[in-house]
């Protein structure tokens, strides 16, 4: 009878691999993701906010700095640089496009700090008066070392006076006449209640206290969850449960921001020797991270580190 012949089994070379891309991602994306988010943030807040309010001040300061004075006829035309009676210099701005000369001045203060090369970065010197105060404007007053401190501190002045005046009984009740034409808006107030209802919840100053952790039998006998108590429910509920009754938060993961609120009865409800932050930390991960206090074996461990020893007597 000849030999049966065994088959053996050849390792896959490309799971070790895989594995240590699956690592290298499960290292690498929490950060890059922060960055992300942090990054579209900021970018969101510019577009919307810090631009407009950026371009606004531009207009204003040009509008006051422009003295009005463009044009010298008299002066020949192979002349770029003027001093008028009163001490005042000009500057003829560069020839058009299409080679014709500009008939334009602007004053030489303004002249020479736009065309210095290290405040041009390789772009052509502007050829309206516009442009050039628009780029001065930007070079003397509107640098992101001078905009960003000054938009934060006049922001965060603004949020204040605003809360001072909503917190007023003239501020509120003008607030409440807008609520309701905004109410009236049928597609506006659907979009504005959601929103409302988000920045509510963040920003109340009654915001959602988590009394405690526990572990309920959700969504069925024999399937535990971990939920993050509110406080009491409702009344009709205790009277038909015939006890008091709790309001839970059962979040879901890997994001627990979101979840199902529900009622329990105190008595089915199993209090977790862990802390909120240990139990957002197993929602999130997916139960991978444990309460080093509910790793099994781990009441053991100690009860054994601080058992006296035979030396002690």
């Amino acid at each position: 009878m000849p030999p049966l012949k065994v088959k053996q089994k050849h390792a896959n070379p490309s799971r070790p691999f895989r594995r240590a891309v699956v690592r290298g991602l499960a290292v690498i994306l929490p950060p890059l993701l922060t960055i992300v988010i942090f990054v579209w943030v900021g970018r969101t807040i510019y577009s919307y906010v810090l631009h407009p309010v950026q371009t606004g001040a531009q207009h204003v300061l040009v509008w006051t700095i422009d003295d009005g004075v463009s044009m010298f006829p008299d002066v020949p035309l192979d002349r770029d640089f003027v001093k008028t009676e009163n001490g005042d210099e000009y500057h003829r701005l560069p020839q058009q496009p299409d080679g014709r000369t500009n008939l334009q001045w602007v004053p030489e203060d303004v002249y020479e700090l736009v065309t210095r090369p290290a405040n041009l970065h390789g772009q052509p010197i502007p050829t309206s008066r516009r442009a050039m105060f628009e780029r001065y404007v930007d070079l003397r007053w509107l640098t992101p070392q001078i905009v960003v401190p000054v938009f934060t501190c006049i922001f965060i002045l603004a949020m204040y006076l605003l809360g001072k005046f909503l917190a007023a009984k003239m501020g509120r009740l003008a607030w409440t006449a807008l609520e309701k034409v905004i109410d009236r808006l049928p597609l506006i107030r659907n979009v504005y209640t959601s929103v409302k209802q988000v920045t509510d919840f963040i920003f109340s100053e009654s915001n959602i206290e988590y009394t405690r952790v526990i572990a309920v039998e959700y969504p069925r006998k024999g399937i535990w969850s971990l939920g993050l108590v509110t406080g009491e429910s409702m009344l009709d509920i205790a009277s038909a449960a015939n006890e008091p009754v709790l309001s839970v938060l059962i979040p879901t993961s890997p994001a627990p921001f979101t979840g199902y609120t529900i009622t329990i009865k105190r008595s089915e409800a199993l209090d977790m020797n862990i802390t909120i932050d240990q139990a957002f930390q197993f929602i999130v991960s997916c139960g991978v991270v444990v309460a080093p206090q509910q790793i099994p074996g781990a009441k053991d461990a100690d009860a054994a580190a601080n058992a006296p020893s035979s030396e002690d007597g």
